[in-house]
């Protein structure tokens, strides 16, 4: 995928803001911030206004301008900008990594699942997986484990049903 790093034309910005969100969202780090419902809201926002800045900002746009078009204080573009804001920071991260040619790794080192509400990382993903998968396997050597104690225990019953057969027999003859 083309990635316009100085974008010109409001599609190319729009693509740029899409692609910085998207990809600094999906950033480790970021799924972590975000795991807490109280605060998901407040960061995705965050990283959305700073991702719409720095887009407007590489397409030659002041910091009053991009203020106006987000409908954002200017002094909260300037933060966003200057990185005095961690959504700030992350987001001009996430450009640079994607200029250094590294959008491909950034998408594929995360995929988005969901655990009960909650975003994992693919690293997380594949360990769970093969835990799970161990897991499996433990519970199929229990089960099968637990149907040959089972017959054991069918065979034991007959055997003392006969033995207590014959000590019937046994006693009567006394």
């Amino acid at each position: 995928m083309e990635v316009p790093l100085n974008p010109i034309g409001r599609e190319e910005i729009h693509r740029l803001e899409s692609i910085l969100l998207f990809a600094t969202l999906f950033r480790p780090e970021v799924i972590d911030l975000i795991k807490d419902p109280a605060e998901r809201l407040t960061w995705v926002d965050s990283l959305a206004v700073a991702a719409g800045a720095i887009a407007r900002e590489k397409a030659g746009m002041i910091p009053s301008e991009i203020a106006e078009e987000l409908g954002r204080t200017e002094a909260t573009i300037r933060k966003h900008l200057k990185g005095e804001t961690k959504a700030g920071q992350l987001v001009r991260e996430t450009y640079d990594l994607i200029k250094q040619g590294k959008l491909d790794d950034l998408v594929r080192n995360v995929e988005v699942l969901s655990r009960g509400g909650q975003l994992v990382t693919m690293e997380e993903y594949e360990k769970l997986k093969k835990e799970k998968e161990e897991l499996e396997e433990k519970v199929r050597a229990l089960e099968e484990e637990n149907h040959e104690l089972k017959a054991k225990l069918e065979n034991v019953k007959e055997i003392l049903s006969d033995t207590l057969e014959k000590v019937r027999k046994i006693e009567e003859l006394l």
